[in-house]
């Protein structure tokens, strides 16, 4: 048996409360909302209480609808909440993001409106494998968890979509891509391998077990420190915006 069973590191025992906290994938939550946070941050006009709305209108959406959602197939987290539970967090949750994105859409443009159309299209696309999965795949995910919400943050300031706002989301895009390629192998390692057998032969003749837990170490390790920098980085921009 391994050493540490769980379906992800930040998961907790199952059972209760912990499911929830599971649910929510708190690091990454964390990550994909900072990047609404950096598309507002570029935009020559910035309004907190507007910042705000849209991070929350995410929360909602990738938050808890999308790992609702992604929990009822298969269970990968291995939460003991039941599915009638899941499916109701589910809806009302993306009915509320759509109903914040519709009261932005009336207070900033109406340009907004696709926004807001396609934010659920995809979260029910992507998360429920919709049309053979076509829109399940690492190149929608960089797309919709990583350059949607910054675009998606910088045109809920001033309904205008900026230059900057692009390349910030085409960078998004590319660490949503670098975060997949890591988490990937991390996630196959935790939840579907029983067993690594094998050691590493130092030039030196020293002699290193391998094992599931060795290899996750390393990619793990740089999860859990992007997840906090990036969070920190959009903590500091909105900082520097506000004062």
């Amino acid at each position: 048996m391994k050493a540490d069973a769980r379906p992800a590191f930040y998961a907790l025992r199952s059972g209760g409360w912990r499911d929830y906290w599971t649910l929510l994938h708190p690091p990454y939550t964390a990550w994909h909302l900072s990047y609404v946070a950096f598309g507002a941050a570029v935009s020559p006009s910035f309004d907190g209480g507007r910042l705000g709305a849209s991070v929350l209108a995410f929360f909602l959406g990738v938050g808890i609808t999308a790992h609702a959602l992604d929990e009822l197939s298969g269970r990968p987290l291995a939460t003991r909440i039941a599915d009638g539970v899941l499916w109701t967090m589910a809806l009302v949750a993306l009915a509320a993001a759509v109903g914040l994105g519709v009261l932005g859409a009336a207070l900033v443009s109406w340009w907004l409106l696709p926004f807001v159309a396609f934010g659920a299209f995809i979260v029910l696309a992507y998360n429920l494998e919709l049309f053979g999965g076509l829109f399940h795949s690492d190149l929608w995910f960089a797309l919709a968890w990583g350059a949607f919400p910054a675009l998606t943050g910088s045109f809920a300031q001033d309904g205008r979509l900026h230059p900057a706002a692009v390349v910030v989301a085409l960078a998004c895009a590319a660490l949503s891509a670098g975060q997949r390629a890591l988490s990937t192998p991390v996630r196959r390692l935790r939840r579907r391998v029983v067993r690594v057998q094998g050691e590493i032969e130092m030039a030196d003749g020293s002699v290193e077990p391998l094992d599931e837990a060795a290899l996750r170490a390393a990619p793990e390790a740089a999860l859990r420190v992007l997840a906090l920098a990036v969070s920190l980085l959009a903590v500091g921009l909105v900082a520097a915006r506000l004062s």
